[in-house]
């Protein structure tokens, strides 16, 4: 082994190091990088369409992309996540109180199926209804009392949670400043031919920016419509309700149906018959128009991926990392399939000898 070569590997296994042990230290931080950088990748193409009218410089341009993100992209999500803790705690409070009867509803629920569904239940081990009753009772007082307990602990974390809102936004200041030199020094460094950097590249920002507005944009049109819908026909704590639908929206051929569609069922069932017709007809026609008209134009045009495959990403990214997995898992599966792409393409073709 020459010289050259054990201070190349050298180098390597020091620049092997130094990464994890950086990695490391921005464990406790990494949401606020990542959607610092999220952020600034989304925020980008407007700051260079305001560069090219306003010709400000750098820093005051990048202070107003940011003063911009803030208003129409973070502060919605702070206020809706304080309104959502206050209605968790009045939902737990309601059903501490028995004042909304969830075992009630659960009783009469039975009592409306067909014979041949109860004795399906019955078969199933669910005709207990005793038994079946507390279930559910105790998850909604679970669930409500999660969010009733948000408030405590978010009290708890408010000073965590400034530091990391802080710096968020100071990194997502300098990316959006200097995000384009950032991206040439990475370029250079990673060892792939510039086509195929380039190409990785454009599917990292387009998979980024298809997944984000694309799926934030369906899930809060289907999450305000299906709260307005719940509001209308005064059914309890819409805005927890249009919070959950919009959550559940977030994943492809799931969607919104999951909550609307019991409670249209239960209206038709307990005899309100216009109440389950006006939702039913509402979700299908309305709801359900937005997630199939909308997700394939602002997700599947830019990722180029298959539903099937959209879904078990997100799924799994939420399972690991959580609410940022709605990002990470499409990333990662597009990521996958384009790395593979290219080994494939730029494989060597071997020709086989004729027999």
């Amino acid at each position: 082994m020459n010289q050259t070569t054990l201070q190349f590997k050298t180098l390597l296994l020091l620049l092997v190091l130094v990464t994890i042990a950086f990695i490391w230290i921005l464990l406790p931080f990494y949401g606020a990088v990542f959607w610092a950088v999220i952020l600034g990748i989304i925020f980008a193409p407007m700051q260079r369409r305001l560069q090219q009218r306003l010709g400000w410089n750098r820093n005051l341009l990048s202070l107003t992309t940011l003063m911009v993100c803030l208003v129409i992209a973070i502060l919605p999500v702070i206020i809706t996540s304080a309104l959502l803790v206050q209605e968790g705690a009045t939902l737990y409070k309601n059903i501490e109180s028995g004042k909304l009867d969830v075992a009630g509803y659960i009783e009469q629920f039975k009592h409306f199926l067909p014979p041949y569904f109860q004795h399906l239940l019955d078969r199933f081990g669910m005709g207990n209804l005793e038994g079946l009753r507390e279930k559910i009772v105790k998850s909604a007082m679970q669930g409500s009392q999660f969010f009733a307990t948000q408030a405590f602990s978010f009290g708890q974390g408010t000073f965590d949670f400034l530091v990391s809102f802080f710096i968020m936004l100071y990194l997502l200041f300098f990316l959006l400043r200097d995000g384009p030199e950032l991206v040439r020094k990475v370029r250079t460094a990673v060892p792939l031919a510039e086509p195929q950097k380039r190409r990785l590249q454009l599917k990292f920002n387009r998979v980024v920016r298809a997944t984000v507005k694309g799926n934030v944009l369906v899930a809060v049109t289907q999450g305000a419509l299906g709260g307005l819908i719940f509001w209308f026909l005064d059914i309890p704590s819409a805005l927890l309700w249009a919070v959950l639908m919009a959550f559940l929206s977030l994943l492809p051929a799931v969607g919104a149906g999951l909550v609307w569609g019991p409670v249209a069922a239960y209206f038709l069932l307990s005899g309100s018959i216009w109440q389950g017709v006006v939702l039913g007809l509402f979700g299908v026609f309305v709801i359900g128009l937005v997630d199939n008209v909308l997700r394939p134009i602002l997700v599947g045009k830019d990722t180029k991926m298959p539903d099937y495959l959209i879904l078990i990403s997100t799924l799994g990214g939420l399972s690991v990392f959580g609410l940022n997995g709605f990002v990470i898992g499409p990333l990662v599966a597009a990521l996958f399939m384009s790395s593979w792409a290219l080994f494939v393409e730029s494989k060597p073709r071997v020709k086989l000898p004729l027999p």
